[in-house]
C-alpha cells in the first residue's frame, strides 16, 4: 500500500512539475524525413544523420515544485559533431504544435550555419549564439518570419524580468534582448546561477565521446541493428578515465571524499555480462550524467569468447585464395589508405544441391514468364531508311526542311521504323549484405536472412528466364583484415542445382564493411563485356565494423567506394529493408539510386520487380 501510494504521489506531482504541453508536442520521429531534407537543402552537410540529443545537467535555478518532484536538472538541446545532428527526441515547449515543429527547424538551419573556427573558440556561448543566430537570419531570409513568432512565443513563456532578484534579472534581460536583438550583447551578467536554459540556441558546452574507441584487439561490440534500433535513440557523455588502484583503496579511511569515490568506483567486465533487468539498466543509466569508463588490460573470458565466436577451420567455408588487398578512404586526412583491406572470397563448406522451395515454387513460375516474355521482347529502332512503319515526327521534319530550303532533295529521309529483336547486352551483380544484423526478425515467422534468401532465389530465378550475365555474391566482416565475400555464383557459372544449395545455406556473418566489398564487387563487374553493368546492392543497415568503420569512416568510404564503380561505367542501386535509410543513402547513392522497402516481407516480391524497371530504363525498353 506505502509504494502504491508512493507511486501515484510521484506521477502526480511531476505531472504538475512540469512546464511543457504535452498535448502540442512534436516528436523527432515525426519530422526527421523532412527536416533531413531541410537541413541538406540549406547546405548542411550531407554526411551527417540526424539524430536524438542527450539530456544534460544545467545550474540554473530550480524551481520548489521541480525540487519536490526530482525533476528540472537535466534539459535536452541541439548540437552537432562530424557524425550527427543532436535534436531533441520530443518538443512540447510551446502550447502550438506548429511552433514545436517550426523549432525543429529552426534548430537544424542554425546548427547548418558555420561559424569560423578560429572565432567560435575566442566567443562565448551566448555570443556564439547570436552570431549564428544572425548569419542565419542573413543567409536565409525566409526564415525571418518563422524567427520572430518562436522569440514571442519564448519570451513570453519565460520569466518577468521585474519579478526576479537584480543579479538574475540582469540576466534574464540579457537573454531576452539577446534574442530580440541577435549581436546586441556581448556578454552575460554575473550571477550566483547560471541562466534558464534557452531552447531556441544550441548547446553551449555539447557533450563529447571523451575518446572512447578503443584498440582493435579489445574492443567488442553487438553487429545486430535490432540492439541500436530502439523507439528512443539517446547520446550518453562519457569519459575515458584510468584504472583506480585497486590497492590503494583502503576503507580504513574515513575522509568523505575517499568513501564516496570508493563507492563509486564498481569493477564491471561489461564485453561479456549482460543485465536480466533491462529496465533498471536503462533507468541507472538514465540518471548517470556522465559515465566513467577504463580498460582493464588483464586476460580475461572475454578473449575466449572473441575465438569461440569464430568458426572452427573444419566448419567454416572454404576460402578460395589467400586474400586480395584493397585500399580504404581516410576522409579526415583526405588519402586513400593503401592495401588497407583484405578481401577472402570464400564458397559453402556445406551447401547441398537442392530445389526451389516449394513455397517459392508459384511466384517462380509466374517471374520466369515475365522475363522469358522479356527477353523475347522485339523493340523499334528509329531512323531507317525502309522499314515496317513511317516515323511521322521524321517525315514532318523532312517536309518542314524541303519547304524551308525550296529543295525537295533536303535532309536525309531516314522516314521508316524497323522492328528488332531486343538484344539485352546487360550484366548484374547482386550484392547482398550477410551481416548479423540479418540474424533480427521481421516478424513472428521470419528473420531477415530468410527473406534475404527467398529474395535472391527469386531473383536468379527470373534473370536466368531472361538470359541476362548475372553472378551473385555475399559479404560480413570482421575487421579489416577479414572481409568475407562469399560466392553464391559466379558469371561463369551455370545457374542449376548446386547455385540454389548455395543460396540455401547463405547465413548470418559479422559486420559490414561495405566499402572494400564494392570494390571487389566492382572489380569483378568490370571484367564483364555487356554494354550495361549494373550492380545491385541488397542491405538491412548502413556500413560499420569493430574498428574506425563505425560512423562518418564507413559512410565516407563508402561513398567513395560508389563513386569509383561509377567512374568505371558501372551503376550503383541500392535496395534496402533499414527504416533509417533516408538518413544516410541519399548522400551515399543519390537521390535516384536507392530505394527503400517499407515491409521487408515483400523484398522477394520487389526485387525481380526493380531489376526489369531498372534495366528497362538503361536499355531504353
Amino acid at each position: 500500500m506505502e509504494e502504491h501510494v508512493g507511486q501515484v504521489w510521484d506521477r502526480f506531482i511531476t505531472k504538475i512539475a512540469n512546464q511543457g504541453y504535452p498535448e502540442a508536442a512534436v516528436t523527432l520521429d515525426q519530422v526527421k524525413t523532412p527536416l533531413g531534407v531541410f537541413y541538406r537543402a540549406l547546405g548542411g552537410d550531407s554526411a551527417l544523420r540526424i539524430t536524438a540529443t542527450t539530456a544534460t545537467l544545467h545550474k540554473a535555478r530550480r524551481s520548489w515544485l521541480h525540487k519536490v518532484a526530482g525533476t528540472g536538472k537535466k534539459v535536452e538541446l541541439a548540437w552537432q559533431d562530424e557524425i550527427c545532428l543532436y535534436l531533441p527526441a520530443q518538443l512540447d515547449l510551446f502550447p502550438d504544435a506548429q511552433l514545436n515543429r517550426d523549432l525543429y527547424f529552426w534548430l537544424a538551419a542554425m546548427a547548418g550555419t558555420p561559424v569560423p573556427a578560429q572565432t567560435h573558440r575566442n566567443l562565448n556561448w551566448i555570443v556564439d549564439n547570436q552570431q549564428r543566430t544572425s548569419k542565419t537570419l542573413q543567409k536565409y531570409r525566409g526564415l525571418h518570419q518563422r524567427y520572430q513568432r518562436l522569440v514571442r512565443a519564448f519570451i513570453a513563456l519565460r520569466p518577468d524580468p521585474v519579478k526576479l532578484k537584480p543579479e538574475i534579472a540582469a540576466q534574464e534581460q540579457a537573454i531576452q534582448q539577446a534574442l530580440i536583438d541577435p549581436g546586441s550583447i556581448t556578454e552575460l551578467p554575473e550571477a550566483r546561477f547560471a541562466p534558464e536554459p534557452v531552447p531556441l540556441w544550441l548547446h553551449p558546452n555539447p557533450p563529447h565521446n571523451g575518446g572512447l574507441s578503443s584498440s582493435n584487439e579489445t574492443k567488442d561490440r553487438n553487429a545486430s541493428k535490432g540492439e541500436t534500433r530502439q523507439a528512443e535513440q539517446r547520446r550518453r557523455q562519457a569519459e575515458r578515465v584510468d584504472k583506480p588502484d585497486e590497492q590503494g583503496a583502503n576503507l580504513g579511511v574515513r575522509h568523505e571524499a575517499d568513501l564516496f569515490s570508493f563507492a563509486e568506483f564498481c569493477k564491471m567486465d561489461r564485453s561479456t555480462e549482460e543485465e536480466d533487468d533491462l529496465d533498471q539498466a536503462e533507468g541507472i543509466a538514465n540518471d548517470i550524467d556522465k559515465m566513467s569508463v577504463t580498460q582493464d588490460n588483464t586476460t580475461v573470458a572475454s578473449r575466449i569468447k572473441f575465438d569461440l565466436d569464430l568458426p572452427s577451420e573444419e566448419e567454416d567455408d572454404i576460402p578460395l585464395n589467400e586474400g586480395i588487398l584493397y585500399p580504404e578512404w581516410d576522409y579526415k586526412k583526405n588519402i586513400m589508405l593503401r592495401d588497407y583491406c583484405q578481401i577472402i572470397p570464400m564458397m559453402s563448406r556445406k551447401a547441398v544441391d537442392c530445389e526451389l522451395p516449394v513455397h517459392l515454387q508459384k511466384p517462380a513460375r509466374r517471374l520466369r514468364r515475365q522475363f522469358e516474355s522479356l527477353a523475347a521482347r522485339p523493340q523499334w529502332i528509329r531512323g531507317q531508311y525502309e522499314g515496317d512503319k513511317l516515323d511521322l515526327d521524321a517525315y514532318l521534319d523532312f517536309r518542314g526542311s524541303a519547304s524551308s530550303n525550296g529543295s525537295a532533295n533536303s535532309g536525309d529521309p531516314r522516314l521508316y521504323y524497323q522492328k528488332r529483336p531486343l538484344v539485352r547486352d546487360m550484366a548484374c551483380l547482386l550484392l547482398a549484405d550477410l551481416s548479423l544484423s540479418t540474424d533480427a526478425w521481421v516478424n513472428d515467422k521470419q528473420q531477415v536472412v530468410d527473406v534475404i534468401r527467398d529474395s535472391v532465389h527469386l531473383f536468379a530465378e527470373s534473370l536466368h528466364a531472361s538470359g541476362d550475365q548475372f553472378a551473385i555474391h555475399g559479404f560480413s566482416s570482421r575487421r579489416r583484415q577479414h572481409v568475407r565475400f562469399n560466392c553464391i555464383k559466379d558469371f561463369h557459372e551455370s545457374y542449376n542445382a548446386k547455385i540454389r544449395g548455395r543460396i540455401a545455406d547463405i547465413s548470418p556473418g559479422f559486420y559490414t564493411r561495405m566499402g572494400a566489398a564494392i570494390r571487389h564487387a566492382t572489380d569483378l563487374l568490370g571484367k564483364q563485356s555487356a554494354q550495361k553493368k549494373l550492380l545491385l546492392l541488397l542491405t538491412d543497415g548502413k556500413p560499420n565494423d569493430l574498428d574506425r568503420y563505425e560512423g562518418r569512416h564507413g559512410v565516407e568510404d563508402t561513398r567513395k567506394a560508389i563513386l569509383e564503380a561509377r567512374n568505371q561505367g558501372l551503376i550503383p542501386f541500392c535496395i534496402t529493408i533499414d527504416e533509417e535509410a533516408n538518413q544516410y543513402l541519399p548522400y551515399l547513392f543519390g537521390r535516384q539510386g536507392y530505394t527503400f522497402i517499407r515491409q521487408a516481407e515483400q523484398l522477394p516480391k520487389r526485387l525481380p520487380q526493380l531489376y526489369m524497371t531498372l534495366t528497362g530504363k538503361l536499355l531504353g525498353s
